[in-house]
């Protein structure tokens, strides 16, 4: 992600300011808002996607908002954040983006950060011991970051009181990668160009696992706990997942980094330079556009600017995405 460049921080003011004005959506009895870490600006089409076609970005360029793209740099803009769940029973956190004080030479935006998260997450009426659970889509640096804090020189779990649930597949191949191992992946994802950054797993999975948080599980589409499933989507990374959230007969689907960007969704054949299985993750994201235009299901993503939100639609024999 070296190529990326944190947008310009905003004052303490304007720092309220976008926390108040951000949406809250309902699916059934769910209240779901999204919690800022990073705006990020620099990426441009050949960085994102590299060797892919550019007329993809010029048939699409018109379907952009500004929002999303700087049409006069040709820009692409991008967040990275954190989705807050409230239920009748629970509160939940799906992926926790990048955290503070993270050392990330090889990822200069994402090095050392010193971001008002969790003073964002309590103005949107949350402490870090009101957690009940952290769901993590996969373990890479800008979704794992906040399991942990510093304290004291020790990494220790941010969320004292949560279930961290992540895929059994993901926490083994990170825990041999950073013993040093060369682990095995399913051939069937094909071949890999990529490997997770390193220190990642000890300073943001490890300590939770020592602490006894973590809740491993086999990523195959059944409940996690009621109403949640991780739907197995791998590509991005060796098990990644996305998650279905069901209540009252409504559904979200946090979709993790399947997608990097809408020019995705009306573009499924560009894979990001940031995806581990090239071929897997092109066959995950065309599934999860299947099914998302066929279920109606509101999209929740980490990485599209704006609302972050939205819903897919066939449109002729492409898919289409429209904002909330």
């Amino acid at each position: 992600m070296s190529a990326i460049t944190p947008r310009p921080a905003p004052t303490e003011a304007e720092d309220l300011s976008v926390t108040k004005e951000t949406k809250t959506y309902h699916v059934g009895d769910a209240v779901i808002t999204r919690i800022d870490e990073l705006s990020l600006a620099a990426f441009q089409f050949d960085t994102l996607y590299p060797g892919a076609d550019p007329d993809a970005l010029e048939r699409q360029r018109s379907r952009l908002e500004a929002g999303s793209f700087d049409a006069a740099t040709g820009t692409f803009i991008q967040s990275i954040h954190s989705w807050l769940i409230k239920t009748p029973r629970h509160t939940i956190l799906i992926d926790t983006a990048t955290g503070n004080d993270k050392n990330r030479p090889d990822i200069p935006p994402l090095h050392r950060l010193n971001e008002p998260f969790l003073a964002r997450l309590a103005a949107a009426g949350v402490r870090p011991d009101d957690v009940d659970h952290v769901l993590l889509t996969h373990v890479h640096a800008d979704h794992v970051g906040w399991n942990t804090r510093l304290v004291d020189g020790c990494w220790t779990p941010t969320f004292p009181n949560a279930t961290y649930i992540f895929s059994r597949v993901e926490q083994a191949y990170g825990e041999s990668l950073a013993n040093g191992g060369e682990p095995a992946a399913n051939p069937a994802l094909g071949p890999a160009l990529r490997k997770p950054a390193d220190r990642v797993y000890d300073d943001s999975v490890r300590p939770v696992i020592d602490a006894g948080l973590a809740r491993l599980v086999t990523v195959d589409g059944g409940e996690v706990q009621e109403g949640i499933s991780f739907i197995p989507t791998p590509g991005h990374s060796v098990d990644h997942a996305s998650i279905r959230l069901v209540s009252r007969g409504e559904q979200a689907l946090f979709a993790g980094d399947v997608m990097h960007h809408p020019l995705q969704v009306y573009e499924p054949s560009l894979n990001s330079c940031f995806c581990e299985f090239p071929e897997a993750a092109l066959r995950s994201r065309n599934a999860v556009l299947e099914d998302a235009a066929e279920s109606g299901a509101t999209v929740f993503t980490t990485h599209f600017a704006e609302s972050s939100t939205g819903r897919i639609r066939r449109s002729g024999e492409r898919f289409a995405w429209q904002f909330l």
